[in-house]
């Protein structure tokens, strides 16, 4: 009977707030930031930083931007063999979990989303075991957490696992049945007895379920499949550039790009937001700043750019095809380099396109998130793309 009184008066709880999901979808323009937990975060160059990938500097770059009021975080998930990519800076050699990272960041923050990649189809993954921890993970933040599901492109990562790659509509296949399954035992209605081509349970519950009915939902994708999967399941789509990462080439491309994300929800009677991961260099003039972005460049580790193209290359992303070896010298999806201005512009530009939100990447993260915080949230907010946080 006890357990009954707290199950109710955490249900009316629930019920009587507004979602954190809710609450940052309010925003013309959310805002990211994409975590360096890993070594050389997203960029391939020796030129001086100070990025690092350990917890501490991750969990002060986390602090920093709910300060500044970003609205979510997300960790990158890779599997990579010893070194890494190489290079002169040992490319993503260490390698922190983005699921035991951002359920720790949201032990230690209060308003800001932490958003777990996971790879569902690799090793042992199980919906019942993932629907659980997702709870918990939920409960730890209180309603904050969120899941960005992917399928796995790479074709050397499954073989870590003693497993061979899925070809790539049948990942999404075997995906939408493992979403279905976690979404029944979210909802708890009763024991879960499923028997599926991919999956099997027999009277399997979660208990306690989300805070506010299921985990925020992410996925990571460019593809038709991919698209039809999100509509389904996810509440964002992380999606790239479709013409590569010259920001100039990219936002012709974008707005269809956009549109074709916003009609696979329509087709589910859903709404979602679709966001991407701009890489900005950003400096208080544009001479500056593209001073800046050079000597970035002219610092390219060669050594690992090769390594990672090579091995991108034998995988079956969609979400790539444009993209050449010298934008990893930079990364990101796509690249915004200029002065305040001109970044708030670009960024305007995005809105425009379509793209309800950016998930943010820096060279030298610190200071270059500090400045971004200090010199171009300001000119969101008069350009109405960024309202007070709530």
């Amino acid at each position: 009977m006890v357990e009954v009184l707290f199950k109710q008066r955490d249900d009316r709880a629930a019920e009587s707030q507004e979602s954190p999901l809710a609450r940052v979808s309010r925003q013309p323009m959310m805002l990211g930031l994409f975590l360096p937990t890993q070594t050389g975060g997203f960029s391939q160059s020796t030129y001086p930083r100070g990025t690092r990938w350990d917890f501490d500097y991750n969990k002060a770059l986390t602090l920093k931007a709910e300060d500044a009021g970003f609205d979510f975080v997300f960790g990158l998930q890779q599997w990579v063999p010893k070194g890494g990519f190489g290079g002169e800076i040992h490319y993503r050699e260490n390698f922190l979990d983005p699921f035991i990272s951002t359920v720790a960041l949201g032990a230690v923050t209060t308003r800001i989303l932490t958003i777990s990649t996971v790879h569902v189809l690799y090793g042992n993954w199980h919906p019942l075991h993932l629907a659980r921890f997702a709870a918990t993970a939920d409960h730890i933040s209180g309603g904050r957490f969120g899941l960005n599901i992917v399928t796995g492109y790479d074709a050397r990562e499954p073989l870590m696992f003693g497993m061979e790659r899925i070809e790539h509509d049948k990942r999404y296949e075997q995906a939408d049945e493992f979403a279905t399954v976690m979404e029944k035992l979210w909802d708890g209605e009763d024991n879960l007895t499923h028997d599926g081509p991919f999956y099997r349970l027999q009277d399997a519950y979660v208990s306690p379920r989300p805070v506010y009915g299921r985990p925020i939902r992410v996925s990571a994708s460019a593809s038709k499949a991919g698209f039809g999967f999100a509509a389904k399941h996810s509440d964002i789509v992380f999606t790239s550039s479709p013409a590569g990462a010259v920001f100039d080439k990219a936002i012709e491309a974008l707005p269809a790009h956009a549109a074709e994300i916003h009609a696979a929800y329509a087709s589910e009677g859903r709404e979602g937001k679709a966001i991407i991961f701009p890489m900005i260099i950003c400096k208080p003039t544009r001479s500056e700043a593209e001073a800046y972005h050079d000597q970035i460049v002219k610092h390219a580790d060669l050594a690992s750019i090769a390594a990672y193209s090579n091995r991108h290359a034998k995988g079956d992303a969609h979400g790539w095809l444009q993209h050449v070896p010298a934008d990893r010298v930079l990364g990101g999806h796509i690249q915004i380099v200029g002065d305040p201005d001109d970044v708030a512009k670009a960024i305007g530009r995005l809105h425009d396109a379509g793209l309800n939100g950016v998930q943010i990447g820096f060279y030298d993260y610190a200071p270059d998130l500090a400045f971004f915080t200090s010199a171009v949230l300001p000119r969101l907010k008069a350009m109405g793309l960024r309202l007070a946080a709530a």
